[in-house]
């Protein structure tokens, strides 16, 4: 039995390698947890598509505004200092360049770094894939957060994705509840293992080699 850390954890080790001064966004989905484990007195500004810079963690229980949301629809609260601005002039700042980080989830991510987040291509699937592509594409390091493996058993890090893609060689970064592996020009290598997991059980379960 390979051990697998919650997403609470998840969130704080991904929380925790993102540098002071960055200005990050947070996909839809566990993505967002990050928010609430951002490291007490470094200055990180979160952006959201919808058109905020300076977004906060989630609200405390009655204290809601419906106003102030995520591109996920989720309540946000406003730090000091926050701005808000036209769904355009977001966009502009995801294409320009002027993201850092984006943490994103995924059904797949290959070895060379391409990314698969939107579609299975199952019927009944959403039927564009969105701001995500610019997102991908746009920061300058994309971190994925998500599980090692599908419900099902199947392994979410590949050598090819199967699923549409989002973006093309993207991807700097896997996060995943079984550990924390950086994609390179030779595939995957591995970061960080959580637990009493071992470089050949994760081989095991993805069918991959693994730099060490």
């Amino acid at each position: 039995m390979t051990t697998r850390i919650s997403r609470a954890e998840l969130a704080a080790r991904v929380a925790s390698d993102i540098p002071e001064g960055a200005v990050v966004n947070l996909g839809i989905g566990a993505p967002t947890l990050v928010a609430d484990y951002l490291p007490e007195g470094l200055e990180i500004v979160l952006h959201t598509e919808n058109g905020m810079l300076g977004m906060g963690p989630a609200p405390e229980r009655g204290r809601v505004d419906p106003d102030l949301i995520n591109a996920g629809k989720q309540p946000v609260t406003a730090l000091a200092g926050a701005a808000y601005f036209h769904h355009a002039d977001s966009f502009a700042m995801m294409r320009g360049g002027h993201l850092d980080v984006c943490v994103l989830g995924a059904f797949q991510v290959s070895a060379g770094g391409d990314l698969a987040n939107w579609s299975t291509g199952e019927p009944g699937a959403i039927p564009a894939v969105g701001g995500a592509m610019d997102l991908a594409i746009g920061a300058k390091d994309v971190y994925v957060m998500t599980d090692l493996l599908t419900k099902g058993g199947e392994p979410k890090l590949v050598a090819a994705c199967t699923y549409p893609l989002t973006g093309v060689g993207c991807v700097s970064r896997v996060y995943t509840d079984h550990g924390v592996f950086d994609v390179t020009p030779d595939g995957f290598r591995v970061r960080e293992l959580f637990g009493d997991n071992t470089h050949g059980e994760i081989e095991s379960l993805l069918g991959l080699r693994l730099e060490v």
